[in-house]
């Protein structure tokens, strides 16, 4: 038996406090729209979404999703994954296709999206962003997954010694002071870079 197409939800915040209340939002949700906040979650794993269907409930970040459980059978769960992407570890990596970048060191995490890593400094020619879609161009781009969070391929570089000087030397194009300041002492050890199909 398929699965609806879409799926009366009760939308809540976690972020609620001892004193604050936060309405319930009822709403209609596509089926769609379910699966991927889901997949974000699970994967492509079929047993933990036909888990989550029966049990009526799912946490994701501060929203909490709940609905009358459904009893799912594997073969209409499969049909809904088929409509998402799989994992393409044979996609390169490409640059121009490139939204968000994640920089990974011991003790931080910056993330940098496009928007912000393109805004341009006064008189400026060229944004930060150029820079480090330089570096990323010329470095070995490891294939990591698809993310169904991001909606989007994710690949990982380690840049070198000389791309690190490169990074946080053009800091100084970011329109944002504190950001610049954040490359620059930041320990760099990786940076996630998730590019759109």
């Amino acid at each position: 038996m398929a699965l609806p197409e879409t799926i009366r939800i009760k939308l809540s915040t976690e972020a609620a406090g001892a004193i604050a209340l936060t309405p319930v939002v009822v709403r209609d949700l596509p089926i769609l729209e379910l699966f991927e906040v889901m997949l974000g979650i699970t994967g492509k794993d079929v047993d933990r979404i036909r888990d989550l269907l029966r049990r009526g409930t799912l946490v994701n970040g501060a929203s909490r999703f709940r609905w009358e459980g459904i009893e799912a059978e594997t073969e209409a769960v499969l049909d809904v994954l088929r409509r998402f992407p799989d994992p393409d570890p044979s996609r390169p990596f490409d640059p121009a296709r490139c939204e968000r970048a994640v920089f990974r060191g011991a003790n931080a995490t910056i993330d940098m999206p496009k928007a912000v890593g393109s805004r341009r400094r006064f008189l400026r020619k060229q944004s930060y962003w150029d820079r480090l879609m330089e570096v990323a161009g010329s470095a070995r781009a490891i294939y990591i997954s698809y993310s169904y969070q991001e909606r989007a391929d994710q690949y990982r570089i380690q840049p070198s010694s000389p791309a690190l000087v490169i990074l946080r030397e053009s800091a100084s194009l970011l329109a944002y002071s504190s950001l610049a300041d954040q490359i620059r002492r930041a320990a760099i050890v990786a940076i996630d870079l998730y590019t759109r199909r």
